[in-house]
């Protein structure tokens, strides 16, 4: 049975253009043409998926987007006329899965709809079989929290397609052992899966270690040499920190997930494989492509089925899990013996922060068991873990409540100042008060020049997705021009 998809449209030829855009999908749609109507239409159509315009004349598109907070509510992509900024950050949050700008490209329209009928699957999926994975291992990937099962069932809800897999997620958290798990998952686990770090080869060599070359195409190129897409043909190709990527190989990266085919450098004849992609990044894609190091069309074509992995604070238990199966992992590799922890460790461990994510934890498990003999681990194993430059992780969980140090993942403390709760707070009066969004902006502001204006790592400080500082530096910016 196709997809039914809701248009919510009062501009009659803006609508029937919407509808013709979608044909050739082969989805059922329907139109509405006011605020009653699409309430009419959302008892008896039943939608999988609305496009709801904003502006309608006997209402606003919000009140209806705020009424949908069922388990079963269908997906909706809010469009955006003369709306602002505040006004699509506003339908995110009430629920919409994305929004578009008006004018919108037919390609553009078509490819936002079917991202958002996979996210409705996908949804569907992870509560049907929400508890499958109880035993809190999936393939390589470990971990027992909500968070971890949502990825373990959008991996196993997509490992059967050919769709690319995006993820996304900071430095350390398990991106490639994510990527691994689609390709074991699907039914290509018995082909090859090839690896290639985008960041890790110099750019004018990066075209020949996807594409491959022949022997002369360049200086130092002595023998023919068959690159990644060709050694992954009927597998899995996985493309990590992508972001990397050279603005001009996009261009032919774009072409070859379009078509399957590739020229090798040095070549004019062309090669076609059969390659399922999965790409990975730790930046905030939308913000490349925002300040132009990535190209908007190709993100459109690889964020297809997204994964976003969780830092490993934000998944509780898990961490005790995880370093589980450290310990006895390496402690074969060293050769030494390990029998558990003991519930002091554990605790340390759940309280740490753990900036580097799961690298971090590994390097630190390796750490102890190379430099102690013991098969039980006790606190005084430990090493000093980066909470400031003198404090080890004993210091840290001992630490009154109400002494408290910043400091950011790169280990430079912010303030060395200790804030304690009996110090008396300066007079403040009526005069001091500012707007609320003004003292937001000045903190989120001074949390960003702090990471070295790197957004990412600032939004993760702050608990908040990047694409939430993007919009409001953007809301800001449109504020200092009006």
């Amino acid at each position: 049975m196709p997809p039914k998809i809701l248009i919510v449209e009062d501009t009659e030829s803006l609508a029937l253009m919407y509808q013709s855009y979608l044909i050739p999908t082969g989805v059922n749609t329907r139109i509405a043409y006011t605020g009653e109507q699409a309430i009419a239409a959302l008892e008896e159509f039943q939608p999988d998926l609305i496009i709801l315009d904003v502006m309608l004349p006997d209402m606003n598109g919000l009140d209806i987007l705020s009424s949908l907070n069922g388990d079963n509510s269908p997906q909706v992509i809010v469009l955006t006329g003369h709306a602002t900024k505040e006004m699509a950050i506003k339908a995110i949050k009430l629920g919409a899965s994305d929004f578009l700008e008006k004018p919108i490209e037919a390609d553009r329209f078509r490819i936002t709809v079917n991202n958002g009928l996979k996210l409705k699957d996908l949804k569907q999926t992870v509560k049907t079989y929400k508890s499958t994975y109880e035993n809190g291992q999936y393939f390589d990937l470990i971990g027992s929290s909500a968070e971890m099962q949502s990825v373990y069932q959008i991996i196993k809800s997509a490992s059967a397609s050919k769709a690319t897999v995006f993820i996304t997620g900071e430095s350390g958290t398990g991106k490639e052992l994510c990527a691994r798990a689609v390709h074991l998952a699907s039914p290509r686990a018995n082909k090859p899966f090839v690896a290639l770090n985008c960041a890790a080869i110099p750019k004018d060599l990066i075209e020949s270690e996807i594409f491959g070359h022949l022997k002369g195409a360049f200086t130092g190129a002595i023998a023919n040499r068959e690159g990644a897409a060709g050694q992954a043909d009927g597998g899995t190709l996985f493309l990590d920190e992508l972001c990397e990527m050279d603005i001009n190989l996009q261009s032919k990266l774009l072409r070859f997930i379009q078509t399957g085919c590739y020229q090798q450098v040095g070549s004019e004849k062309e090669v076609k494989v059969d390659v399922r992609f999965v790409c990975a990044t730790n930046r905030d894609p939308l913000l490349e492509v925002k300040e132009g190091r990535f190209r908007e069309d190709l993100y459109y074509r690889l964020h297809v089925i997204p994964v976003t992995l969780p830092p490993l604070n934000q998944r509780g238990r898990d961490v005790i899990e995880i370093a589980d199966a450290l310990f006895k992992k390496i402690s074969k590799e060293e050769g030494r013996s390990y029998r558990g922890m003991s519930d002091a460790v554990k605790n340390m461990f759940l309280k740490y922060s753990w900036p580097g994510n799961v690298r971090q934890l590994e390097n630190t498990i390796r750490n102890i068991l190379v430099l102690h003999n013991e098969d039980y681990i006790e606190t005084n194993m430990i090493p000093a873990l980066p909470h400031s430059q003198n404090q080890s992780v004993e210091t840290a969980a001992s630490e009154p409540s109400h002494r408290v140090k910043t400091q950011f993942e790169d280990n430079t403390p912010i303030s060395s100042e200790i804030i304690s709760i009996d110090e008396k707070p300066a007079e403040f009066s009526q005069s001091d008060i500012e707007p609320l969004w003004l003292v937001e902006k000045r903190y989120i502001e001074q949390s960003i020049d702090a990471c070295d204006n790197n957004i990412p790592k600032a939004a993760a400080l702050l608990d908040v997705s990047p694409s939430t500082l993007y919009r409001k530096i953007k809301s800001w910016e449109e504020m200092q021009v009006s």
